[in-house]
C-alpha cells in the first residue's frame, strides 16, 4: 500500500485476520448425525491468524494508517471483526484519529456452532464503517438506503431507514465457490451493500486482504476499478478465476498477483 497515491482510493474494504487461531483444533465429518447443524464443520485454525495482543495492535496500526492515507476525505473504510479483534480496531481507529460513523452488528441466522457448550452461540460479527475526513464528506447513498430491498433480512423494509443491524445469511450462491473457498470468505451479498451505501460508480475500490477475491467481484460488479493484496498464491489463483469468469480484472487491466509480505 506505500507504492499507492495518498487520497486515491474512494472505498476501502478490509478483512484481517481475527487473531482467533487459538484454542483446541476439532473438525466434525458429518458421520455423526447433529440436529440442525448440517454441513462439515472445521475450526479455522491458520498460521497468520495466532499473534501475540502487542504484534496484532503494531500490525493493526500500521495497515489502517496505510488505509487513512490512501482513502480520500470523502471515502469510507469497512473493517470486519469479531470480539477477538474489532475491539484493538477500535481502538487503533481513535489512536488515528479516524471517525467512526457507524459500528454495524451483521446477525447470521445460520452461524458457525458452539459444540462445547460452554458458552453461548456467536451469530454475529461487528463491522465498522470510519471515514478519513474532518468534516464528513464521506459518501451516504441515504435515498438508496431506504429504497433498497434486502430479500432475507428480516429487519429491512422498503421506504424504511436501515439500521446498524444487517440479517445476511452467511451462505453463498454456488458460483461464489465454484474455483474454490477461503476459510472466512464473506457473502456477496454482504459486500454489494456496503458498496451501494459508500462508493461511487467507476471509482476505486482498495482491497488488503483479498483472501478468494470477493471483495474484488463486488466492486466489479458495482462498476469499480479495484487494487487488491493477497500474501497466498492458493488464494490469488481462486481470485483470479473468479474474476476471469466474471470478465474483470484489477485495477482496470492489471492480473491481481500475490504481494509479498
Amino acid at each position: 500500500m506505500r507504492r499507492l497515491p495518498g487520497a486515491s482510493v474512494d472505498v476501502a474494504i478490509a478483512d484481517p485476520p481475527y487473531n482467533l487461531g487459538k484454542g483446541g483444533r476439532w473438525t466434525w465429518d458429518g458421520s455423526t448425525p447433529l440436529p440442525g447443524f448440517g454441513g462439515r464443520w472445521q475450526k479455522a485454525m491458520q498460521a497468520w491468524d495466532d499473534h501475540s495482543l502487542a504484534d496484532y495492535l503494531c500490525f493493526t496500526l500500521e495497515w489502517l494508517t496505510e488505509l487513512k492515507r490512501v482513502v480520500r476525505p470523502s471515502g469510507s473504510l469497512w473493517i470486519h471483526g469479531t470480539y477477538h479483534n474489532i475491539g484493538i480496531v477500535n481502538f487503533a481507529l481513535q489512536v488515528l484519529s479516524v471517525e467512526i460513523i457507524n459500528e454495524v452488528v451483521w446477525y447470521k441466522r445460520n452461524s458457525f456452532p458452539n459444540l462445547s457448550g460452554r458458552r453461548l452461540t456467536a451469530s454475529h460479527e461487528t463491522i465498522l464503517w470510519a471515514h478519513t475526513g474532518r468534516r464528513r464528506e464521506y459518501r451516504f447513498d441515504y435515498q438508496g438506503s431506504k429504497e433498497v430491498d434486502c430479500p432475507g433480512d428480516t429487519l429491512k423494509r422498503p421506504g424504511k431507514q436501515m439500521r446498524t443491524v444487517w440479517d445476511v445469511p452467511n451462505n453463498k450462491e454456488r458460483s461464489e465457490g465454484a474455483f474454490g473457498r477461503h476459510p472466512t470468505q464473506k457473502p456477496l451479498r454482504l459486500l454489494r451493500r456496503m458498496l451501494a451505501l459508500s462508493a461511487p460508480r467507476e471509482g476505486l475500490c482498495l482491497v488488503p486482504f483479498a483472501g478468494s477475491g470477493s471483495e474484488c467481484v463486488a466492486a466489479a460488479q458495482h462498476g469499480l476499478r479495484f487494487v487488491a493484496f493477497e500474501t497466498d498464491e492458493r488464494y490469488v489463483g481462486i481470485a483470479s478465476r473468479r474474476l476471469a469468469a466474471l470478465g474483470a480484472e484489477a485495477g482496470g487491466g492489471a492480473p491481481l498477483r500475490a504481494a509479498r509480505p
